[in-house]
């Protein structure tokens, strides 16, 4: 399966070394995200204060996004991978051992801010690793942070069914997963990447040069693009940051039970992306996306309007299979529009889809302080109607990948 006999083996490591990249990423971030109502609590926080402090980690990602095209063009993408999974492992450790909130929030400002170059750069070394292979696997690398983020999940689960202090179980995390980075640095390709790679990504003079430059059309096209990906964050987000505190708080779940509803959606979320790609040579980018859409929104609605611990989980589960293909769908479209230079738009869409993590968390929180947080996660089947009236943006059928 991962290729040809002939197939150079320097590649088919550098291939297990963004695989071990992209797990580390899904992995590091998953292991506060059951811990939240923990941290909440001993700060003393209401949902909309909680809701502020942790959209810092989003706000951080749109803060540094458009940065990381300079730094892989220096020091080349692998590096840059490893060096901002170090730097994002200290800032969520810092933020789970923060005794304040705005120290809490600082910490998850600098963590956004390095996984957002983090991110680009596997990205872009996956993207140079495909081009080796002369066939597409970037999916398999996305499949395999779904996997990375269920690892980190269930570790949480299980430091809390323990009784491990976050402490310690955040250094924990953080160790295993930088010298896991640093073992991946050693397997992927060496020295910088080519210009045709480099490509792949844009800077903020590349994206401002292209927005002036765009028709109406491609506007509208763009809009409706970052929509989609914005009803995708949103559905995660509602896992990241509510599922736990959901399922604790409002549904009486115990601790390490509440962590499986995001742990539910990011595993059903691996599945979909497993499909994904032959469900989408089949029916199209378009029929994907409202079927999901439709799958999110049912899923989550029943278990809205019938609360309960298994329905909820199952709720969670249905939204993570159903928005599964829309950020890379809606990505690969925009990569491909016309008038752009290859990357730009690709990176405006895939800047931009972080205002759907950057304001989902104050403005579920400010719903749960006046509503309840049931109401707040309504959130998640407006996110798949969403989905499901902008899909028209998409496309009728895969086309050939440059």
């Amino acid at each position: 399966m991962s290729g040809s006999p002939t197939l150079d083996p320097a590649l088919r490591r550098a291939r297990v070394g963004v695989a071990l990249l992209f797990l580390t990423n899904g992995a590091l971030f998953a292991n506060i995200l059951p811990r939240y109502p923990e941290i909440k609590a001993s700060l003393g926080l209401d949902a909309a204060a909680y809701g502020l402090a942790i959209a810092a980690f989003p706000a951080g990602a749109i803060i540094a996004g458009l940065a990381a095209a300079m730094f892989i063009r220096r020091f080349g993408s692998a590096k840059v991978a490893v060096a901002g999974t170090i730097i994002t492992s200290l800032g969520i450790l810092a933020a789970g051992l923060s005794p304040h909130v705005l120290l809490f929030a600082l910490g998850l400002l600098i963590g956004g801010a390095a996984d957002a170059i983090t991110d680009v750069a596997q990205n872009a070394h996956g993207l140079r690793v495909q081009r080796g292979y002369g066939r597409s696997i970037i999916n398999s690398f996305h499949a395999t942070w779904s996997i990375g983020a269920v690892l980190g999940g269930s570790m949480a689960a299980v430091a809390i069914a323990t009784g491990l202090p976050i402490g310690i179980h955040l250094i924990i995390s953080a160790v295993i997963f930088c010298v896991v980075s640093l073992i991946a640095l050693r397997l992927c390709l060496p020295g910088r990447d080519r210009e045709t790679d480099e490509e792949a990504i844009a800077g903020g003079e590349e994206v401002g040069g292209a927005l002036q430059r765009i028709t109406a059309k491609t506007v509208i096209i763009i809009v409706a693009l970052v929509l989609i990906s914005i009803a995708g964050a949103l559905v995660e987000d509602a896992g990241m940051s509510w599922a736990t505190l959901y399922l604790g708080s409002s549904l009486g779940a115990p601790a390490a039970l509440a962590a499986t509803g995001y742990i539910a959606l990011v595993g059903a979320q691996f599945i979909g992306r497993i499909v994904g790609d032959s469900l989408t040579d089949r029916f199209g980018q378009r029929a994907v996306a409202i079927f999901g859409g439709l799958i999110a929104s049912v899923g989550m609605g029943l278990a809205l309007a019938f609360p309960s611990i298994p329905g909820t989980i199952i709720g969670f589960a249905a939204a993570g299979y159903g928005v599964a293909t829309l950020i890379p769908a809606a990505m690969q479209v925009a990569d491909d529009l016309p008038g752009l230079k290859h990357g730009a738009g690709l990176t405006i869409v895939s800047w931009l889809l972080r205002l759907g993590f950057l304001f989902s968390p104050p403005i579920v929180g400010l719903v749960a302080d006046n509503a309840g947080l049931r109401a707040g996660l309504l959130v998640v089947p407006i996110a798949g109607v969403v989905a499901v009236l902008f899909a028209w943006a998409l496309q009728g059928r895969v086309k050939p990948t440059r």
